[in-house]
């Protein structure tokens, strides 16, 4: 068996939000300082530095920035998972995040298209947002 170069390794912080996403939540880190929102999670704002950080869920409203169709990954598991469509999104809440856009045709992918989270199973117990189209 190959070794898994897709599965996180989470931390004392970050366990919460994998735990949000197993159960179908998107979560935010929301600034108290400036009030601004962040992603990646991190205990502090990356904006600010404020250590006053707070956890929120995020609407899963999205819009399609930019993509690329991946044909060739050999790294496994993702050489077993091409073509697929890496993306970067624009989250409701302002952050944007790097995902894959599953269950659309390439041909059918614009720039600015709604875009509504999923979440894939990708074993071991973890999951991880994907989107698709919202309409």
């Amino acid at each position: 068996m190959s070794p898994r170069f897709d599965l996180p390794t989470p931390d004392d912080y970050t366990q919460q939000w994998w735990d949000g996403v197993a159960q179908g939540k998107l979560l935010l880190v929301r600034c108290s300082t400036c009030d601004e929102v962040h992603y990646y999670p991190r205990p502090f704002c990356p904006l600010c530095g404020s250590d006053t950080v707070a956890w929120e869920q995020a609407s899963g409203d999205a819009t399609l920035y930019t993509w690329s169709v991946v044909h060739q990954n050999d790294l496994p598991p993702f050489n077993e998972r091409v073509p697929y469509v890496a993306a970067v999104v624009d989250l409701a809440e302002g952050p944007r995040m790097m995902t894959n856009v599953v269950e659309c045709a390439f041909e059918d992918l614009r720039v600015g298209m709604a875009l509504r989270v999923d979440f894939a199973d990708i074993g071991e117990g973890f999951h991880v947002p994907v989107f698709r189209p919202a309409a």
